[in-house]
């Protein structure tokens, strides 16, 4: 129909061949837009490569500009590159289940992800262009640099891209769900790394006794830190993010609960675990000490920047704590800590009784007792039977003597 315009597929300038995506065409007379000809012409590239779906995008696109409304015509960026930044800029206005904003530090892994498929698939790459077969290239090349779970991670972020494309009604379908599920990476299952008992006692120990070199950058709470992690079984960023009155001295609890610090990583994520003795007597002692750093609601803050503000990365702590009993850098990491507490756990009594497994699940935020059972049933060879979980040297002495002569030796070795 005269006046209606028309969606045409422009050639391509290296090969001469028309492209995939079809492009806009129409005029719109006394157009305010500022980006038309004096004549009011419109020529668009959209990211489609279904002729019906371009002609129903080429009829809207004409009425919104008849009405003046230009900022309310979708995105029509012409490149994965385009679409991406607006991706991640849409990204940034949403919140999480818990209400809580998108974390900076969420966003820019998402970034990573997307950043890798923009350089190997191609920066001026059309949104549209994209299929199965450049998918599983992609993903072959991710395989030599990543392992299952984390190409997966990028293959995630790409598929939530195009799920946004979708409802922005720039592409037709989704490529990622054009993948039979065993092309899809999938992570592996290690096996969990943990401490036994006596190893964990030695470890609380040592950070007793740890001092930062510098006390202006240092952290000066190792014991307490240390100790919050082996006996809550708390994730990394769940521990930093406690703050002073998630710990409850009359209730002995500490609860888990999201905060403008950090988010928790499921439902299942806010909880209260017991206050074992062993903890509460480090943080009774502790809390003066936090009462003379300053102010802020964190337990376990960071003034680096002059205000309180959740530390982040806590690796050359734990590698100064560890290499006073000789373990080398690297060796001991913060999940290990929450597989002990889980190790430990498992092996407690209660009323008489072994502690149920659904009691340690719900302590440690899984939603159910798979985990539990599956990889963490056979952990800890040095059974130690009590009401409480607890890593007290005077408890292990002989093993403990064993463990750093052993440690000993291997440092002279190396």
């Amino acid at each position: 129909m005269r006046g209606r315009g028309r969606v045409f597929r422009p050639k391509s300038g290296h090969t001469g061949d028309k492209v995939a995506v079809w492009s806009l065409d129409f005029t719109v007379k006394a157009c305010r837009c500022g980006q038309c000809d004096s004549t009011g012409r419109h020529r668009q590239a959209t990211a489609l490569t279904g002729r019906p779906e371009a002609e129903e995008l080429l009829d809207q696109r004409r009425r919104d500009y008849q009405n003046g409304r230009y900022e309310a015509a979708p995105p029509t960026p012409r490149t994965l590159r385009e679409y991406a930044e607006h991706h991640l800029a849409e990204k940034a206005k949403e919140t999480d289940q818990h209400g809580q904003p998108i974390t900076g530090q969420w966003l820019a892994a998402v970034k990573q992800h997307l950043d890798r498929a923009v350089a190997f698939l191609g920066t001026q790459r059309l949104l549209g262009s994209i299929g199965r077969a450049d998918l599983l290239k992609w993903l072959t090349a991710l395989g030599r640099q990543f392992k299952g779970g984390a190409a997966r991670q990028h293959l995630n972020s790409v598929s939530n891209l195009y799920r946004r494309a979708l409802a922005d009604g720039l592409v037709t379908m989704n490529p990622v769900t054009t993948l039979l599920p065993t092309e899809k990476p999938k992570g592996g299952a290690d096996e969990a790394e943990w401490l036994e008992v006596p190893e964990a006692a030695l470890r609380i120990e040592a950070a007793k006794h740890y001092e930062p070199k510098r006390d202006d950058l240092g952290m000066p709470f190792a014991y307490p830190l240390i100790a919050t992690m082996l006996l809550t079984g708390g994730r990394l960023a769940e521990v930093l993010g406690l703050e002073v009155d998630d710990i409850s001295l009359e209730r002995k609890t500490v609860t888990f609960r999201p905060n403008k610090w950090r988010r928790l990583k499921t439902k299942r994520s806010h909880r209260a675990v017991p206050l074992w003795p062993q903890l509460e007597q480090i943080l009774r002692a502790y809390f003066p000490e936090r009462e003379r750093m300053g102010g802020g609601t964190l337990l376990f803050p960071s003034y680096r920047t002059g205000q309180g503000a959740m530390l982040t990365d806590i690796r050359k702590l734990i590698d100064g704590v560890a290499k006073r009993e000789g373990w080398k850098s690297g060796e001991i990491t913060p999940k290990m800590f929450r597989h002990t507490y889980i190790s430990a756990r498992i092996q407690t009594t209660q009323n008489g009784a072994p502690v149920a497994a659904f009691t340690v699940a719900r302590e440690v935020g899984h939603s159910s007792t798979a985990m539990i059972e599956k990889v963490y049933g056979h952990l800890g060879q040095i059974q130690h039977r009590s009401e409480p979980v607890e890593y007290r040297v005077r408890q292990h002495r002989y093993a403990i003597a064993r463990l750093r002569q052993m440690l000993h030796q291997q440092t002279k070795a190396t």
